[in-house]
């Protein structure tokens, strides 16, 4: 009974990690993105997502609770997972111990920016705006940070993909698991991209 409930939980983590997170994590780095065409559609961009109807119900429900349960459940899978790429040194071996190390930190990373933003929102000590993630990267120390936790963040997601795929039965063949992990790192070059050409725009105004 152990067994099957724990195996319930892993799908689920795998489920969660793509819809809704996954597709949250796309649609935030996209809305972000506006910045790169100029600071008045960055604003527009970011007002509309924060007056949608129910705003505090749908973070709420589709946004914070799927990443808490995704996060507990994460941290759990780091210290009972074996990590076995320094023995196989296997293309998949070495992508799962990083999936593990990238789960860390983005959580750190998601922690500090909902800090730095939605919480300091909440508290009436900023609006989300393009000068307020100027500000936010006028420290090169927090460039740095923020392009470590984008790139975390964009591969955990990526990688999580053919995670997701194998534990729900889509992938089932290795061939097609090699075929699929070649075109999640493609994911994870593209959407890394759209994050850190915003980061590029915020800090450096290129």
């Amino acid at each position: 009974m152990a067994e099957h409930r724990e195996f319930f939980y892993r799908r689920l983590h795998s489920l969660l990690g793509v819809i809704p997170i996954g597709l949250f994590v796309v649609q935030h780095l996209i809305v972000n993105h506006f910045a790169v065409y100029g600071e008045e559609q960055f604003n527009t961009a970011a007002n509309f997502m924060a007056n949608l109807p129910f705003v505090l119900v749908l973070e709420t429900f589709v946004i914070y609770l799927p990443i808490l349960f995704h996060a507990v459940l994460g941290v759990y899978i780091v210290f009972v997972a074996r990590n076995n790429a320094k023995r196989y040194g296997y293309l998949r071996n070495w992508l799962f111990l990083l999936q593990r190390v990238t789960g860390v930190i983005t959580l750190i990373f998601i922690a500090w920016h909902v800090w730095e933003t939605r919480v300091q929102v909440a508290l009436g000590n900023v609006e989300v705006s393009f000068s307020l993630m100027e500000d936010i990267l006028s420290n090169p120390f927090m460039v740095a940070f923020y392009i470590v936790g984008i790139l975390s963040t964009t591969f955990h997601l990526a990688n999580g993909l053919w995670g997701f795929a194998v534990s729900w039965g889509i992938l089932q063949s290795p061939r097609s698991q090699k075929v699929i992990t070649y075109g999640t790192l493609l994911v994870f070059v593209v959407i890394s991209y759209i994050g850190i050409r915003t980061i590029v725009k915020f800090a450096y105004g290129i």
